[in-house]
C-alpha cells in the first residue's frame, strides 16, 4: 500500500487495470484480480482511516435541504469506503426489477437476474451473510415460528428475508488480503481529478491524481474503471469535460439524471388481537446470521395494479413520540446527541421536540428503569462488544401495537438529477449540486400498498391497522430522500441516447472505461443496493479478466475461490501485512 504523498511530485504509474475507488465495488473487483498475474492499481482518495480534510471533498449543494442530506453525509472518503458506516442489510433484487414494465417509466435492464445471479453467492461470502437463501423456510427451518400467525394473502409474503452482514468493514476485512497480493498495488491519498481521452473521445489514455499535498500523479492502464459511488461516479464524468464539452458519456445529457434512493417511513398503528401471533425480530439462520422477515408485495399484485416494488417491516412506534411509554425508547431519543447522523437523523427535526416533551420523555425513563437496563446490557453486549452485531432497535410493544415501516421502489425520473455547482473543492473541483425528486408514481406505490395490506390484515382476522391516507406524503418525505442509496446517475442500457454504460458496465463511446457503481442501476427496486454493488462489480471483474486474457499472457495462477469451503475467510482477516 502506497502513500501518494510519499512519492515524487510528477511521477508515472503503470498498469494493466485501474481501479478508482477502494469501497464495496473497489476492493471486491480487486479480490477477484487476486491470483491472476494481471496488474491491479487500486487507487483510493482518502486513507486508512477517516481524516476531515479529505471528507469534506464530498460537501456540495442541496436544492432542498429538506429532501436530501447534504452530500458529504452517509458517504466515506477512505479505504473501505461506506462499508466502514453501513448497518449491514442485505438484499438482492427480485426477477420483476430488472423487467421493462409499461407502467414504471424507463424501468427495464438489458439482462435479467438469471445474468446476475451466479454473483450473488460470491457476493454473499465477501459480505459475510452466510448462503445466497433469501426463503424463511430454508434459512430458518420449517418449524421457525410465522412473522404473524394467521395472516394468509395473496398479495403479500411474509416468507422473504433480509440477511445482515456483521457489518462487514471491506476496508479492515480485506485489508490484509489485498495488501499480501503481488498483483495488487493500491494507491492511497490520491485523488482523481482527470482522465484525460484521445483526440477523438474514444479511450482513456491516462488519469491525474493530486493530492492534498499539491503532488500530482500519472497512471497509465489498459482498462479504467470509476468505482467512486452513485455520486461520485456523475461529478467525475461531468468534470471531465476537455474533449466531449458536456463531459464523459453525457452526449444526450443522461449522467447525472434519473438520481433515484428509496421511498421510506414509519406510519400507521397495527392492533393485534393476539399478543402471541407476531414474530417480528432477528432470527439466527443456521450459519449465525442475523435474518428478518418481511412483508413484500407479490410481482404478480405489483403488475395488476401497475405499482413499484414494496416491503414493509413491524416496527416501534415513533421514538420521538413520548406516547409510546417506554423507557428504552425515551433512552435513544434522549441520547441522540451521541447517535451517528446517519442512524441518528430519524430523531433529529422532529415538530415534537419541546421541553414538554422531554419531561414525557423522562418520566417514560424513570417508570420503566428494568426494561431501560435490560435494553442497555443487550446492547452492550449484541451490538457494541460483538463481532457479528445486533442490527437495530426491537422492542415488544406491551400494547401489541406496531407501526410499519416501510421501503419502496422510486420511479426513474430524468428531472430527479445531480449536476455540478460553481463553488469548488480544495482541488479546485467543481462541487455537486444535488436536485433529488419524488413522482406521483412513488406515492401511488406508497399508498396503494399500504391501503391493501390494511385491507389483507382486516381480511385475514389478526388485527386492525389506522393511518391517515391523506397524511402518506407527508410521511413519504418527513425525511427526505431514504439514506446512501445513490441510485441510477449513469445508468445502464443498450441505446446511448437514453444511458451512459452498456449491458457490461463500460461508458457507451469510450472503449477502456467502465463503471462500477450502483449509478449504474436503471431501477431501483425495494432492496437496499449493496448486496447487487458487489455481484455487478464481480461480473464487472471477470469481463474484465476475459478482456485482459485476450491482450496477453499472464500467470497460470488461479484466483482466490472466496465461496469455496476451503478457503478460510476468518483466517484472512489475521494476515499480517
Amino acid at each position: 500500500m502506497i502513500d501518494a504523498r510519499l512519492l515524487a511530485n510528477g511521477q508515472t504509474l503503470s498498469t494493466k487495470v485501474c481501479i478508482v475507488g477502494a469501497g464495496a465495488a473497489g476492493i471486491a473487483m480487486a479480490i477477484e484480480f487476486i491470483g491472476t498475474g494481471i496488474e491491479v492499481l487500486l487507487i483510493e482518495a482518502g486513507a486508512l482511516s477517516a481524516e476531515t480534510e479529505t471528507q469534506s471533498l464530498y460537501a456540495g449543494a442541496v436544492v432542498d435541504a429538506g429532501l436530501h442530506s447534504p452530500p458529504d453525509r452517509y458517504r466515506q472518503r477512505r479505504f473501505g469506503g461506506s462499508t466502514t458506516i453501513w448497518g449491514g442489510r442485505c438484499v438482492p433484487f427480485d426477477a420483476i426489477d430488472f423487467e421493462a414494465r409499461t407502467y414504471m417509466a424507463e424501468s427495464g435492464w438489458p439482462f435479467g437476474l438469471d445474468t446476475l445471479e451466479p454473483y450473488y453467492a460470491r457476493a454473499s461470502a465477501l459480505c459475510e451473510i452466510g448462503r445466497y437463501s433469501f426463503d424463511a423456510t430454508d434459512s430458518l427451518g420449517a418449524t421457525a415460528r410465522p412473522m404473524l400467525r394467521g395472516f394468509a394473502s395473496e398479495h403479500f409474503s411474509s416468507e422473504r428475508l433480509e440477511r445482515f452482514s456483521c457489518p462487514t468493514d471491506f476496508g479492515k476485512r480485506y485489508h490484509a488480503l489485498i495488501a499480501n497480493a503481488p498483483n495488487i498495488n493500491v494507491l492511497l491519498n490520491a485523488n482523481l481529478t482527470d482522465l484525460q481521452l484521445n483526440p477523438s473521445g474514444t479511450s482513456v489514455t491516462r488519469a491525474s491524481t493530486r493530492t492534498l499535498t499539491g503532488k500530482t500523479l500519472t497512471i497509465v492502464a489498459d482498462h479504467f474503471v470509476l468505482a467512486t459511488g452513485g455520486l461520485e461516479v456523475a461529478r467525475l464524468l461531468l468534470s471531465n469535460d476537455a474533449v466531449h464539452r458536456n463531459g464523459i458519456g453525457n452526449a444526450h445529457d443522461v449522467v447525472g439524471r434519473y438520481y433515484q434512493c428509496h421511498i421510506a417511513g414509519t406510519v400507521g398503528t397495527l392492533k393485534l388481537a393476539d399478543a402471541d401471533c407476531v414474530s417480528h425480530g432477528y432470527e439466527m439462520s443456521e450459519e449465525g446470521v442475523y435474518c428478518r422477515r418481511r412483508l413484500s408485495l407479490n410481482p404478480h399484485t405489483q403488475r395488476a395494479l401497475g405499482v413499484g416494488n414494496f416491503v414493509a417491516r413491524l416496527h416501534h412506534p415513533r421514538i420521538t413520540d413520548p406516547a409510546h411509554r417506554t423507557g428504552s425508547l425515551s433512552l435513544l431519543f434522549l441520547a441522540k446527541a451521541f447517535i451517528p447522523y446517519e442512524y441518528g437523523k430519524r430523531l433529529h427535526g422532529e415538530e415534537r421536540s419541546t421541553l414538554r416533551n422531554w419531561l414525557r420523555h423522562i418520566a417514560n425513563l424513570l417508570s420503566d428503569p428494568i426494561g431501560s437496563c435490560a435494553f442497555l446490557l443487550h446492547w452492550l453486549r449484541h451490538h457494541t462488544l460483538a463481532t457479528r452485531k445486533f442490527p437495530s432497535i426491537i422492542v415488544r410493544s406491551k400494547a401489541n401495537h406496531y407501526s410499519l415501516d416501510f421501503h419502496a421502489e422510486q420511479e426513474p425520473n430524468p428531472h430527479s438529477r445531480v449536476t455540478l455547482d460553481d463553488t469548488r473543492d480544495a482541488l479546485g473541483m467543481r462541487r455537486l449540486r444535488i436536485d433529488w425528486r419524488y413522482t406521483r408514481k412513488d406515492v401511488e406505490t406508497v399508498s396503494t400498498a399500504i391501503a391493501l395490506l390494511a385491507e389483507e390484515f382486516k381480511r385475514s382476522g389478526i388485527g386492525h391497522f389506522e393511518y391517515d391516507p391523506q397524511g402518506l406524503e407527508f410521511e413519504m418525505t418527513r425525511y427526505g430522500a431514504y439514506g446512501g442509496h445513490h441510485i441510477g446517475t449513469a445508468r445502464m442500457g443498450v441505446d446511448p441516447k437514453t444511458s451512459v454504460v452498456d449491458a457490461n458496465c463500460r461508458v457507451h463511446g469510450v472503449d477502456n472505461l467502465f463503471i462500477a457503481s450502483s449509478a449504474t442501476f436503471p431501477t431501483s427496486s425495494q432492496a437496499n443496493p449493496t448486496l447487487t454493488i458487489v455481484a455487478l462489480s464481480l461480473r464487472l471483474a471477470e469481463h474484465l479478466k476475459q478482456l485482459c486474457s485476450r491482450s496477453q499472457s499472464h500467470s497460470d495462477a488461479s484466483p482466490i475461490p472466496i465461496n469455496d469451503p476451503g478457503y478460510d475467510l476468518e483466517s484472512v482477516s489475521r494476515m499480517k501485512v
